[in-house]
Formats: structure tokens, C-alpha cells, sequence
């Protein structure tokens, strides 16, 4: 399953430039058709935006390479319309044990809070979550996704993007007014402009293969510091779907790559795990090193950079698929307003300080995470089996164990873009927050709240009674004109408004306990599903500036 399902091809189809001898040019174009390049291209296209994606290749990914999907990644999946494939193909997880040496020293569960619509993780591979979003970008009209285009040179001014692109029938030149750069670690886009990603190469080697196996081992993370079977190194194992299973040994940086990538040196470290009584099937097999890393800025005039064009983590954490994901959530919106006319390319210096803000954060955590799995002096490889004797029988240790901090999102409260709250709340809802989910209904119709939130600015008003809301005509207003707002009134007991606007129930009461909902609260979210301001009471006039100000026009 393993080798014929990541080498289906791709259809070659030649480009109207190449067919016209024109130079075409076009409103975005893409670059790159991994998972970044593909959610980016569908999140546009799906609001109304026509795309170019040009693909080098002609086949899905070789191997499960990035496969650990965290809650958010899912929730903007969903939004994509993916996010039940990914979900049924999946294998979900909530349990991490941590060995060191033959002994498991902890436990931690992902288990979410009830009511939340979507897992803490799955683990899928990487083609399958290709597939599916290649199949979603082949459903939009205004997607035209190119196979075997390769991008050989651009040229950026202050007007326009001009790309040369090679293909089997030959060359053509195309035009963009905005190119996004999903191209991977070693971008092209970003060798073309001159421009470098800064950072800190690690000193170290992982063997990572993909094996076969029925098992009855259970769907959990498995991580171990200097076991038995692999001294001195360390070892994760994950479970994916197809009765596959995943695992990195770490090698030192004196292993030569093609040498540990030979059968005869991986069976043998693949069986010294498993034991002699499993038999397993050996596919997919790659040596690793990695970096961490970022572009300064990731908006240069009309080319912007998503991705590991952007930046570079280590894979303990699932931060690489998942930030770049989150980087295609948070670009999509304000590049079609751009393009829409309804807010200032200004709003697009936003999408580059507010993913800087969380490349920073991913990186941070992963250079913690390295520096604990790879101590670098015998003083810090003392203190980290120090750590890991300890954690076997103390909890304040166990904090101190770190195998990969996983992917979490980033609460953007110090962005541009919010209004800043004017009084006092508790819980995490704060402006920037990504919206939490819970369930809703709307008469007998029950459904996810984060279902009906996503792609426009929605304003969230908690009413006891929505028959009885203040200043009801003026939100009508704010239902029409440029940007439109939608408007919903969430309530405790259900009901109808009289005015027409759209009522939710929070039936089991998990919004008033999340949002810290009171009468009265209103709460302004954008297009990305996280907040950008809410007030203990509603002024039509504060929720106009307040949306002025998340689309940079204040």
C-alpha cells in the first residue's frame, strides 16, 4: 500500500501560456503544491479568488513525513473541507508514555475538554493529506492546479511578479500581482530574490522508516531516552493508518546517511525494537537533519512566504505541518480582501508580523526540545538523565521532561490587528485567542460552533432573550454594504428574533463557559476563527472601528 499509493501520477496539462504565447497575467499564483501550497490555493479559490498553483512534480509525497495533525490544523482541514477524510483515515492518539532505558517514567493524555468537536491529535501520513486536498483543489473552479511546472527564476517590482516556469513542452513567462512562495526549505522563490532564512543547524542525524505491521499495540506515542535496544540515542514511535507505524532513531552526527539508509542496517535496529516474534514489512526509509529557522520577514512587496520556505522546526512536536497550515489560515482572508478591494495591502504586513510572532514561538520550543533529546556536553546529558531518573517518581519533573512540546496554536494577543478589552475577563478567550469550540443547535438543527464561523467576520452578540436585544436594527446594518458582518445571537434557551437575525442555542451552556458569556457580550471574530475584540456590552459604532482595525484601515 505503502509504495503504490504516494506514486499515482498527476495529469500534465499545458498551460494557456503556452498554448497562446501570451503573458497572462494572473490575480495570485502559488508556488509549491505540498500541504501549505494546497490549503493556501483552496482557502482562496473557496472565497472567491482565482489561483494558480504550479506543482513541480507529478506525485504525492514519498513517505509519512510530516503526520501528526494537532486540533486547530483539523478545525481549518474542516474548513477547507477535508477535515472528515483526514479525520477517518487518521489514527487518533491521546496517550504519550516516556521510557528512559527499560522503564516508563510517565503518561500524559490529550484527551480535550468534552464537547469539543475535534481529537488533540490524529496521525496521518503526509500523501494521504495530499490526496485529499488535491482532490478538494481539483473540485473548485477558480483553482488551476498545474503539474510538472517548474519555477526556474522571478522577478519582483513594485506592480507585479513575473515568473519563468519550465514544463516538458518547454518554457512560458507568467504574471502575478501576488506570488505566495509554498516551495519548501530550499525555495526557489526565495534563492530567485536573494533572500535567506537565519537560524541554527542542529548537529545531529535521524533514521526515520515506515514499516507494516499487525500488531495489537496500542495507538500511542512512544518515546524513549537511551534504551536497551538503541543505547545512548533516542527512539519515537507513532501508529498511522494502514497498519503502518512510524519510527526516528536518532543517530549522532557521525552516521553517514546512505550508509544507515541500507536495509541491512535498519532491519536490524527495526528488530532489536519490535523483537524477533514480529514480522514487518519495511517501506519508506530517509535520513534526516533539520534546522531551526526563519525569514526576517516573511512580506516582501507582492511575494509573501508560507511554510518551510519560511521557516524550518525540528519534527519532535508536529510544529512544521501544522504552523505552515496555520501560516495558509492566516494569510487567506487578508490576501482575498486584498485582492477584493476591501482592505489596504497594509493588512498584509499583519500576516508576516503575526506568523513571525508564532515562527518564534515554534521555534523557541523546538530548540528546547532538541537540546533535551540531544544534550551537547557531558554537564547537560548528566542534568537530562538526571531529569529523567527523577520523573519516575516526582511530578515536578515530569514538567521538566521534553521530547517535543506538541503543536499548539498561537494566541496572537499582542497583534496590530485587535482591539484591546476594556474590561476584565476570565478564561482564554482573549482577543487573538483561535475561537474554542462547542456544540450549538438551532432548532432541531445541532452543529459545531466553528462550523458556522470561518472565512468573514462574524459578530457574536449573548443574549438571555433575542427577541429583546438593543441597538437589533442597527446590527441589520451591519449585515450589508462592502464587507458585510454576519450576525448571531447566541442564547442560553433558544427562541427567534423578530428582526431576522440568526439565533444559536448554546444548549449544553459550554459557550457561556468558555467565552465567560454574560448578558449582553459581544464578541468580533475574523475570517481566521480567532478574535479580534469583544465588549460587555454592544455600540454598533465600536464594532465598526473594531473592524477597521482587524483590516488594518484604522
Amino acid at each position: 500500500m505503502i509504495n503504490t499509493y504516494q506514486h499515482e501520477k498527476q495529469a500534465y496539462i499545458p498551460a494557456p501560456e503556452l498554448q497562446s504565447n501570451t503573458l497572462i497575467r494572473h490575480p495570485v499564483v502559488i508556488v509549491g503544491a505540498g500541504p501549505v501550497g494546497l490549503a493556501t490555493a483552496i482557502d482562496l479559490a473557496q472565497q472567491g479568488v482565482p489561483v494558480v498553483l504550479l506543482d513541480e512534480g507529478d506525485a504525492l509525497a514519498v513517505g509519512s513525513r510530516g503526520i501528526c495533525l494537532a486540533t486547530r490544523t483539523l478545525e481549518i482541514l474542516d474548513r477547507l473541507g477535508v477535515g472528515d477524510e483526514c479525520v477517518a483515515k487518521g489514527v487518533g492518539w491521546d496517550v504519550g508514555r516516556t521510557f528512559f532505558r527499560d522503564k516508563e517514567i510517565y503518561r500524559f493524555n490529550l484527551q480535550p475538554q468534552p464537547d469539543h468537536h475535534r481529537a488533540g491529535v490524529i496521525n496521518l501520513q503526509q500523501y494521504y493529506l495530499e490526496d485529499f486536498l488535491r482532490q478538494r483543489a481539483k473540485s473548485l473552479p477558480l483553482l488551476d492546479l498545474r503539474h510538472q511546472n517548474r519555477v526556474v527564476g522571478v522577478h519582483a517590482s513594485a506592480d507585479t511578479v513575473t515568473l519563468q516556469v519550465d514544463t516538458p513542452d518547454g518554457s512560458y513567462a507568467m504574471a502575478a500581482d501576488w506570488l505566495v512562495a509554498c516551495d519548501g526549505p530550499r525555495s526557489t522563490v526565495r534563492r530567485s530574490l536573494g533572500l535567506e532564512a537565519e537560524g541554527t543547524p542542529f548537529m545531529d542525524r535521524f533514521l526515520v522508516a515506515d514499516i507494516t505491521i499487525q500488531t495489537d499495540f496500542p495507538a500511542e506515542r512512544w518515546f524513549w531516552f537511551d534504551p536497551p535496544f538503541h543505547p545512548g540515542q533516542s527512539v519515537l514511535l507513532h501508529h498511522q493508518s494502514d497498519n503502518t507505524w512510524r519510527i526516528d532513531f536518532q543517530l549522532g552526527w557521525n552516521a553517514d546517511p546512505e550508509t544507515e539508509k541500507q536495509a541491512n542496517r535498519v532491519i536490524p535496529r527495526i528488530r532489536s525494537l519490535l523483537g524477533e516474534e514480529h514480522e514487518f514489512e519495511l517501506g519508506w526509509v530517509e535520513v534526516y537533519t533539520f534546522q531551526c529557522r526563519r525569514m526576517p520577514r516573511l512580506r516582501h512587496g507582492r511575494v509573501l512566504f508560507a511554510g518551510d520556505a519560511a521557516h524550518q522546526v525540528s519534527p519532535f512536536g508536529a510544529r512544521g505541518s501544522n504552523a505552515g497550515i496555520q501560516d495558509a489560515d492566516n494569510l487567506g482572508w487578508k490576501l482575498r480582501m486584498v485582492v477584493q478591494g476591501l482592505a489596504p495591502e497594509q493588512l498584509l504586513d499583519s500576516y508576516s508580523d503575526e506568523r513571525i510572532l508564532a515562527a518564534d514561538e515554534n521555534l523557541q520550543n523546538s530548540a528546547r526540545s532538541m537540546d533535551f533529546i540531544t544534550p551537547k556536553t557531558k554537564t547537560t546529558l548528566a542534568f537530562r538523565n538526571a531529569v529523567l531518573g527523577l520523573a519516575q517518581h516526582y511530578p515536578f519533573a515530569r514538567a521538566l521532561v521534553n521530547s517535543g512540546r506538541l503543536s499548539v496554536p498561537t494566541v496572537l494577543k499582542e497583534s496590530a490587528l485587535n482591539t484591546p478589552d476594556t474590561t476584565q475577563y476570565t478564561g482564554d478567550m482573549i482577543p487573538g485567542a483561535p475561537c474554542d469550540d462547542c456544540p450549538m443547535r438551532a432548532q432541531v438543527d445541532h452543529f459545531w460552533l466553528l462550523s458556522r464561523l470561518g472565512n468573514d467576520f462574524k459578530l457574536l452578540v449573548y443574549a438571555e432573550d433575542p427577541a429583546k436585544v438593543e441597538q437589533a436594527s442597527a446590527l441589520q446594518g451591519l449585515l450589508g454594504g462592502k464587507l458585510s458582518v454576519d450576525v448571531m445571537l447566541v442564547t442560553p434557551k433558544g427562541g427567534r428574533s423578530p428582526h431576522g437575525l440568526q439565533v444559536i442555542e448554546d444548549y449544553t451552556g459550554r459557550f457561556a463557559e468558555r467565552y465567560d458569556a454574560r448578558p449582553g457580550t459581544v464578541w468580533l471574530i475574523r475570517p481566521d476563527q480567532h478574535i479580534a475584540a469583544r465588549w460587555d456590552q454592544l455600540d454598533v459604532a465600536q464594532v465598526r472601528q473594531a473592524i477597521s482595525q482587524a483590516t488594518a484601515q484604522a
